[in-house]
C-alpha cells in the first residue's frame, strides 16, 4: 500500500482488482470492449486517490451492462489510519447519495400531480399557510421545483438541526425565510431550501410523510430495498460513510460554497455520517442508495414511468416534466457549468451536462460530490454512479466527467 499523501487522498492499492466486485451482468446486447472501456475509464478515476469507493451500474434497454464496485466502504478514508480495517466496497453497499435524492423527490411530486393532490400552479401558502411573508405569497410549487422559488440561501437565525425532522419547526423556519428576489423572476439553485419545502408540502397536501409516501407510491410496489429518505436507525451501520477529500478550497471559492449548501465540505460530511443525518427525512439529500439501484429507479424513467409490469405514472406526464424550462447557461448547481432544466430534472445537452457531452434526451440529477442518476431514452441507458469522496480542488478533477464522457461514447443509440 502507498503512504497518505498530505493532499488528502487515499491509499490506492495497487492492485485494483483485489478491491473490484462484479454483480451479475449481461453483454449478450452489447459490446464487451465498450463495457470495459467505462470500466477502465472508472479505474482511472479511482487511481486519483479522491474517492474510497466508486459503485457505477449501467443499464441498456433493460439489461444490467455493467454493475461494478471498486474500493473500500469502510477503513480506507484519508483519515484513517494505515491499520485501520478495510472493508471493500460490493455493489450492493449503500451510501449516502446526496442530491441524487431530488431525483426520486421530483418523481414524486409529478406522481402527486397526474393524482391531482395539488397542481404546480397552486400557490405553496395554499398548503403551508404561514408562507406568506416577504412577498412569499406569489410562490407556486412550480416555483419551487424549478428553483425560482426567490430563496436559494437560508438567510436569517441558524436552524436547530436537532429539529430537522420537526414539521411545525420546520414550517416556522420556512414561513420566517426572507426572499433573495421575487418568486419566479429568475432560476438559482436551492440547495438547502428545497427539500424543506418540498417535504412540507407534501406532507401538508396528502396527510404523510413523504417517506411514507414514496415508499407506498414507487419504492414498495417496485421492490427497493434503499433509495428512500434516510434509514432505518438499525440499518446506520449498513451506510458506508462519505469523506471529504483533497484539499480543501480557496478561500472565495469556499465562501459562496459555503453559502449554497450551508457549510464545506469538510463541515457537511461529518455531519452526513451521523445516526441523526442517516435517518433524517430531507427530500433533497438524504437519500441512501446504490448506483444498482439508483440505475433501477432511472430504468422506469426511461421507460416512460413503468418497471416490471408496475405502472407508477404516465408516459405524458414525465414527458411534460422533462421539457426544457431553463436554457443552457451557467449554474451554481455544477459548479457554474452550463445546464439545462426541466421541471426538477437537470437535462443533459449536446456540448455540456450533468451526465456527459452528446446527451441531450438525458435526465436526472447529480449529488455532492461525483454523484449522478439519470435516464437516457435515445440510449436506452439508465445510469448510477455513486462515490464517497467529497473531494476540494485537484489536479485530476475531471476524471469523473472523462467517465460520464465515456459512457456517452460507448453506449450505443
Amino acid at each position: 500500500m502507498a503512504e497518505l499523501n498530505s493532499d488528502g487522498r487515499i491509499r490506492v492499492p495497487a492492485d485494483l482488482d483485489a478491491v473490484t466486485s462484479v454483480g451479475a451482468e449481461d453483454h449478450s446486447g452489447i459490446d464487451p470492449n465498450a463495457i470495459e472501456r467505462i470500466w477502465q475509464a472508472t479505474r482511472y478515476w479511482y487511481q486519483a486517490g479522491m474517492h474510497p469507493a466508486i459503485q457505477v451500474c449501467l443499464r441498456h434497454h433493460g439489461r444490467v451492462v455493467l454493475n461494478r464496485a471498486i474500493g473500500h466502504g469502510w477503513g480506507n478514508g484519508p483519515d484513517d489510519p494505515p491499520d485501520a480495517e478495510k472493508i471493500p466496497v460490493t455493489p450492493e453497499t449503500p451510501f449516502c447519495v446526496y442530491s441524487a435524492a431530488k431525483a426520486m423527490t421530483t418523481t414524486l411530486v409529478h406522481l402527486l400531480v397526474e393524482r391531482g393532490v395539488f397542481s404546480l400552479d397552486d400557490r405553496v401558502c395554499d398548503y403551508l399557510p404561514s408562507y406568506t411573508s416577504h412577498g412569499k405569497d406569489r410562490t407556486t410549487i412550480r416555483h419551487v421545483m424549478t428553483h425560482s422559488a426567490g430563496v436559494p440561501f437560508a438567510l436569517g437565525p441558524k436552524p436547530d438541526l436537532r429539529r430537522m425532522n420537526d414539521s411545525d419547526y420546520a414550517r416556522e423556519m420556512l414561513g420566517n425565510l426572507r426572499t433573495v428576489y421575487p418568486p419566479g423572476l429568475v432560476h438559482m439553485y436551492h440547495a438547502l431550501t428545497w427539500g424543506p419545502l418540498t417535504r412540507e408540502i407534501v406532507s401538508a397536501a396528502t396527510g404523510k410523510n413523504i417517506r411514507d409516501v414514496l415508499a407506498e407510491e414507487i419504492l414498495d410496489p417496485l421492490g427497493f430495498r434503499w433509495t428512500n429518505y434516510g434509514v432505518a436507525p438499525q440499518d446506520v451501520p449498513l451506510v458506508a460513510p462519505s469523506h471529504a477529500t483533497g484539499k480543501p478550497l480557496p478561500a472565495p471559492i469556499a465562501a459562496a460554497f459555503k453559502l449554497a449548501v450551508g457549510g464545506t465540505t469538510q463541515q457537511i460530511i461529518p455531519f452526513t455520517n451521523t445516526p441523526q443525518f442517516l435517518t433524517s427525512v430531507v427530500p433533497s439529500s438524504s437519500t441512501v442508495s446504490t448506483a444498482d439501484e439508483l440505475s433501477r429507479f432511472a430504468e422506469m424513467l426511461r421507460r416512460g414511468g413503468e418497471l416490471d409490469g408496475v405502472r407508477v405514472m404516465k408516459p405524458e406526464t414525465l414527458y411534460a416534466a422533462t421539457r426544457p424550462v431553463r436554457r443552457l447557461r451557467p449554474d451554481i448547481a455544477t459548479g457554474l457549468m452550463p445546464m439545462r432544466w426541466g421541471t426538477g430534472y437537470m437535462l443533459g445537452s449536446k456540448r455540456f451536462g450533468p451526465f456527459g457531452r452528446g446527451e441531450p434526451a438525458a435526465f436526472g440529477h447529480t449529488g455532492l460530490v461525483d454523484i449522478a442518476v439519470w435516464a437516457d431514452p435515445e440510449r436506452g441507458l439508465a445510469a448510477g454512479v455513486v462515490s464517497s469522496g467529497k473531494p476540494g480542488g485537484h489536479r485530476e478533477a475531471k476524471r469523473y466527467p472523462e467517465l460520464l464522457d465515456t459512457i456517452a461514447r460507448e453506449i450505443p443509440h
